[in-house]
């Protein structure tokens, strides 16, 4: 956690933290950095700004300092509460006024402070499990893997005399309809049927 953040909180959401981190077996300590946290999850580090009080009429800090912040970090992320439609809008009108891109970082709004707050730990928690499970060599391979069985699928259908790719596309797609189809309709069935 960033000393200077640290002292611009009140005391008991500071001890909400600590108590937060340790029942979720994170430690916390206190250093000079640039972002408001950084937490490290099974080898990777997550940096987060915590934005605990809007100020309409002064948004440029935040907003430059998300900019330097996004450079220096691949897994970024902004965390704003936002207790009133106003200072919605006036994040909505600052956003694109100082030229964010979607996603880059992702903003996070939330209503209260300890909603933010747990939601920083679920984020952080979340890429460490992705990172240590592999779970995006998994999801490459399930793709490469429904890649393969789509290009096979299209050399059969387009073996058949007369078939080309678009024929076989759009035969896939039709299939594909049917199928939902039947799926919602048996569904509507059989929770009719229990009522």
């Amino acid at each position: 956690m960033r000393n200077a953040w640290k002292e611009d909180q009140h005391p008991s959401f500071i001890n909400f933290i600590s108590t937060f981190l340790s029942a979720n077996s994170f430690r916390l300590n206190f250093v000079p950095i640039a972002p408001d946290f950084i937490f490290n999850c099974g080898g990777l580090s997550v940096a987060f700004i915590f934005v605990t009080n809007w100020d309409c009429n002064n948004v440029a800090p935040i907003f430059n300092r998300v900019k330097k912040l996004k450079m220096q970090f691949a897994r970024f992320y902004v965390v704003i509460t936002f207790p009133a439609k106003e200072q919605i809008d006036s994040f909505i009108q600052s956003y694109f006024k100082f030229g964010m891109v979607i996603g880059k970082p992702t903003f996070v709004s939330v209503q209260d402070l300890e909603m933010g707050f747990e939601k920083i730990v679920k984020i952080a928690h979340s890429s460490g499990v992705y990172k240590q499970e592999r779970i995006g060599e998994k999801l490459k391979a399930e793709r490469k893997q429904l890649v393969q069985g789509m290009n096979f699928y299209l050399k059969v259908v387009t073996s058949i005399p007369g078939i080309d790719n678009h024929d076989a596309n759009a035969v896939n797609s039709c299939i594909m309809r049917q199928l939902l189809f039947i799926l919602v309709f048996l569904f509507f069935r059989v929770s009719t049927q229990s009522c």
